[in-house]
């Protein structure tokens, strides 16, 4: 039984997100820290997809967001953008390598680059509900747009 739950742990991954607030230089020794904002953990299954843990990580901040992760041993200066499901498998590689010292994947999360320069929607019409379809749809289309890459174009089939 004890077997059972070193494999069940082992399988499980924890992110400690922080959204909502900026990088900035201490004023000591100039060392990068993350100020303000949220920081949370978030315990998924190894085997989530790039996809999936977009939706979650949206639906915890309640927006779209950029997925960014500090790589083992390394400062806030050294983030490592994650876009693909290749790119979160390399980033839990090198944190299971690290696992010794490095118990938590570390993640910035900000919001996509296309959603920083609309311009802000007024408030009789966003919604919670709202902003939660335009992740979902926004996370869909990336997803969709990598599948496309990997599998190429659809095959149309003749009757």
């Amino acid at each position: 039984m004890g077997g059972d739950l070193d494999s069940a742990s082992n399988r499980i991954i924890k992110f400690l997100y922080s959204y909502g607030g900026k990088i900035l230089p201490r004023r000591i020794d100039g060392k990068l820290r993350y100020v303000g904002g949220h920081t949370r953990v978030l315990a998924v299954d190894r085997s989530i997809s790039y996809a999936e843990l977009m939706v979650k990580l949206g639906e915890l901040c309640g927006s779209s967001v950029t997925l960014r992760c500090q790589l083992p041993k390394e400062d806030l200066d050294v983030l490592v953008t994650v876009t693909s499901d290749e790119e979160l498998a390399n980033v839990i590689d090198e944190y299971h390598r690290a696992s010794s010292s490095c118990s938590k994947i570390r993640a910035v999360l900000s919001p996509p680059k296309s959603l920083k320069t609309i311009s802000p929607v007024s408030s009789t019409t966003s919604s919670p509900l709202r902003l939660c379809w335009l992740t979902v749809i926004l996370v869909l289309v990336q997803y969709l747009r990598l599948r496309r890459r990997i599998d190429g174009p659809p095959v149309s089939r003749r009757q």
